[in-house]
C-alpha cells in the first residue's frame, strides 16, 4: 500500500525516477507528447510504470490528480502549438 503524499516529487519516486525539481523539469521538457498520445501510451514508460499510472488513474486513487498533472505537463507544448495553429487559422473579422 502506498502511504506517501501524492505530490509530483513522490510520484517520480514511485515511478523510480529522479525526484529532484531539476530532474522533474528536465524529464517534462525532454518527454513532451503529442496530443493524440495518452500518458500511459508514452513509449518511455516501462511496464511497471505504465501499470502504476493506469491503475492510479482508473481507481481515482489519491494519485489520480498528480497523474493528471503530469499528463498535462507532458502535453503542454502540443496543446500550446495546437492553440496557436487554431488561432492563426481562425478568420478575422
Amino acid at each position: 500500500m502506498i502511504t506517501t503524499d501524492p505530490t509530483m516529487t513522490n510520484l517520480f519516486l514511485q515511478l523510480g525516477l529522479d525526484e529532484s525539481a531539476e530532474a522533474i523539469d528536465a524529464f517534462i521538457q525532454q518527454h513532451q507528447l503529442p496530443t493524440d498520445v495518452g500518458l500511459a501510451e508514452a513509449p518511455f514508460w516501462n511496464d511497471a510504470q505504465r501499470q502504476f499510472l493506469v491503475e492510479q488513474w482508473k481507481a481515482d486513487a489519491p494519485w489520480a490528480l498528480t497523474v493528471d498533472q503530469l499528463s498535462e505537463a507532458l502535453h503542454a507544448d502540443a496543446v500550446r502549438e495546437r492553440a496557436a495553429a487554431e488561432a492563426a487559422a481562425a478568420p478575422t473579422n
